[in-house]
């Protein structure tokens, strides 16, 4: 008598394979799409408030203090997909990095609406008071230096490119820099009248949210990284930040 695995079983082993196989990367597609589309909201934010900000729109401020809702609702999603993913198909190597890094660029992505709100808030507390043109013009372009390198950690995330996640995190070190000289500035400006001390701390919130917006988008980065190459970034970080409060 015969105990092996009969043809018959052996196909439907096979099918059941490729059947949870299927399921799995349907699942893990949607997590995905999901984590693209919060980070085009995340953009959209950034967008929002930095024109707020520029243009002294207090409407505008509150609509993505509002807006961020939307993004606190996204990670929660994602979270509870994620954790099913886990559950249900207990994925290994590559498919769990995958899993894990969609959770890490959430939770970022969900920290970076939060900055753009903290931005939302300085901006309606700032009013109508006329900044320096030369600090509205850094700020702008911090801004979009800011943008670029979370477009292209998400980029790289929609397409597994290692090389273009890499270099969002060597380009932090630009960010830092006009962190630095931005910071400087604003406080030059405060001490010319003590009048400009509120106002130029509520900008010097605004740049260190801009700061940390960068460094959230390096975190994505960091993340695709690993998630593609298995291998874990060296945890020193190239920094240029040296302005803080104390200082």
């Amino acid at each position: 008598m015969s105990y092996g695995v009969t043809n018959e079983g052996a196909t439907m082993n096979l099918a059941t394979s490729a059947h949870t196989r299927t399921a799995f990367d349907v699942d893990l597609q949607g997590l995905v799409r999901m984590a693209a589309e919060m980070g085009g909201l995340a953009e959209r934010q950034i967008l929002q408030t930095i024109k707020a900000l520029a243009k002294k729109n207090a409407d505008l401020a509150r609509q993505v203090i509002d807006d961020d809702a939307a993004l606190d609702a996204f990670q929660t999603k994602i979270e509870k997909k994620g954790i099913e993913i886990i559950a249900q198909h207990q994925p290994l190597a590559s498919d769990l990095r995958e899993t894990v890094s969609a959770l890490h660029i959430c939770s970022d992505l969900e920290r970076i609406g939060d900055l753009a709100k903290n931005i939302s808030k300085r901006t309606i507390a700032i009013g109508n008071v006329i900044l320096p043109i030369s600090l509205i013009v850094g700020i702008d372009h911090m801004a979009q230096m800011v943008m670029q390198q979370l477009k292209l950690a998400l980029d790289s995330y929609a397409s597994r490119d290692v090389s273009g996640a890499r270099a969002v995190r060597d380009g932090d070190l630009e960010i830092d820099v006009l962190n630095n000289a931005l910071f400087y500035e604003t406080l030059a400006h405060m001490s010319t009248d003590t009048d400009n001390m509120a106002v130029g701390t509520h900008m010097l919130f605004c740049i260190k949210n801009l700061e940390r917006i960068g460094d959230h988008a390096t975190n994505i980065a960091e993340a695709v990284d690993y998630m593609v190459s298995g291998r874990l970034p060296p945890s020193e970080r190239p920094k240029g930040n040296t302005a803080n409060f104390a200082a």
